[in-house]
């Protein structure tokens, strides 16, 4: 094959990068090399012109729809091509079935295909859900422009009014881009290294409504930035904290290390699970709040708690998970890497009014030192009634603390996970240590996205 030519595909599945796949016919009149299509759906009779040529796969584009699937729906956002929401054009039921069979395959890529996964759970919510947005800027012909990056380049998609986010959200970009326009306030160009702003990073507190202004520089300061916060706070009331983050190295990592408050607080509070939550601009919080209850909530079933265990939040980030469990638990242990996390996580218990729940500085990749500071303070965990829940980041848990957990022996492990290919690897890892691994269960915590968080328990055998 070579670019540019028409192939006729039909497509027989989805992927969870939104790309259709189908085969081209094989010599031996077999099914042929695979082909990946973005935007096609399971069940489309394509057209498609090949624009990449690999040894192994074929790369097209939908040149044109000869037969389209009942399960494909029109597309309602104006920033098509931004990559976030890769199944913006199939019907909703059908992206649950998919992320449903992406769990189910990652299991059976390690060699667990008798793990029971349920039906996702979901919210049903598919707009508007989303509490953080970080908006890259560009210098457009008419001014600052603020959108996405298109699909696996640093290509900006002007977008200010995303479905996914709050309609206050674009509506503040939108301000702030017209402020920078006013005061000849230029966009960060990865190129040149020129230019002062990077990034508009926002969040909200859904349930009190106070939203979280950042503006990302590539400098340490900005003109005009008192007057900017003024404005900010005048015409939009919700506004509560306004704050700078310096980030002046050639990176793709968003924020720097440090932060300057120019007016408000330098956190938002929201309600989650019953109890209420300072969250400061670095600190990790589920993007999607009701979806994020419903997690939690699942969470703690498989917890079990009786009010006679110990519950250990490793990951604990600012506390959430181990807090919205608290009322059941003889007491709360967390540990977080992050100082600033522990600190606010402290201070979350004490707000709530939650008297049996301490955090601890510790490190996950120094497994056999993780609890050395809680066991000091209060004395060795009574490993049989104790219960571990975590939620680590995308690259999963480690292979030396998930061996210190079966060393330790606690009796069982609430894995929470954004990640079903290392939530798979992990737990085959516990099964070889003796754990049993219970059913999972999918929850859609980014709906329209390529993404699906999975709770499983894991039992000491």
């Amino acid at each position: 094959m070579r670019k540019n030519e028409i192939v006729r595909l039909k497509i027989e599945e989805i992927n969870n990068l939104g790309c259709g796949v189908g085969h081209l016919d094989g010599a031996d009149g077999g099914r042929g090399i695979v082909v990946f299509v973005r935007d096609a759906v399971t069940g489309d009779e394509i057209d498609a012109r090949i624009i990449k040529v690999n040894k192994s796969y074929l790369v097209g584009r939908i040149e044109r729809i000869l037969s389209p699937s009942p399960l494909r729906c029109a597309p309602d956002c104006t920033a098509s091509g931004c990559g976030g929401c890769v199944y913006r054009h199939v019907t909703y039921a059908h992206e649950l079935e998919l992320k449903r069979e992406y769990v189910k395959n990652a299991f059976r890529k390690v060699g667990l295909p008798e793990v029971s996964v349920e039906d996702v759970r979901h919210t049903n919510a598919l707009t508007g859900y989303r509490n953080k947005a970080q908006y890259p800027v560009k210098n457009g012909k008419n001014g600052l422009e603020a959108g996405f990056f298109a699909t696996a380049s640093h290509r900006i998609v002007p977008a200010d009014d995303c479905k996914l986010q709050p309609a206050i959200f674009g509506e503040i970009v939108s301000f702030i881009c017209s402020f920078c326009d006013r005061h000849a306030i230029k966009a960060y160009e990865e190129e040149s290294g020129r230019g002062l702003l990077r990034h508009i990073y926002l969040r909200m507190g859904i349930v009190t409504g106070e939203v979280m202004v950042c503006l990302v520089l590539n400098g340490k300061t900005m003109p005009c930035e008192r007057e900017l916060s003024r404005e900010l706070c005048a015409k939009f009331e919700q506004v509560k904290s306004v704050l700078i983050n310096v980030n002046e190295k050639n990176t793709n990592v968003v924020l720097g290390s440090e932060f300057r408050l120019l007016s408000g607080r330098e956190w938002i509070e929201d309600r989650l699970c019953g109890c209420t939550f300072r969250i400061s601009a670095g600190a990790f919080y589920q993007v999607n709040h009701d979806a994020c209850e419903l997690l939690y909530g699942i969470a703690k079933e498989r917890a079990a708690l009786s009010g006679k265990e110990t519950l250990l939040d490793l990951y604990c980030g600012i506390g959430t998970i181990g807090l919205s469990m608290a009322d059941d638990a003889k007491e709360v242990i967390g540990i977080e890497i992050v100082d600033e996390a522990v600190e606010r996580a402290t201070e979350n218990a004490r707000r709530n009014g939650i008297e049996h729940a301490s955090f601890y500085c510790g490190d996950a990749s120094d497994a056999e030192r993780l609890l050395e500071n809680a066991e000091r303070e209060r004395g060795p965990l009574d490993e049989k009634n104790t219960v571990v829940v975590f939620d680590p980041p995308r690259k999963g848990s480690t292979p030396e603390l998930i061996r210190y957990i079966a060393k330790r022996g606690f009796s069982r492990v609430v894995y929470v996970s954004c990640n079903p290919d290392t939530l798979a690897r992990d737990c085959a890892l516990f099964k070889t240590l003796g754990y049993e691994i219970g059913t999972v269960t999918p929850v859609d915590m980014f709906p329209r996205t390529g993404h699906v968080e999975s709770v499983v328990c894991l039992t000491r055998k």
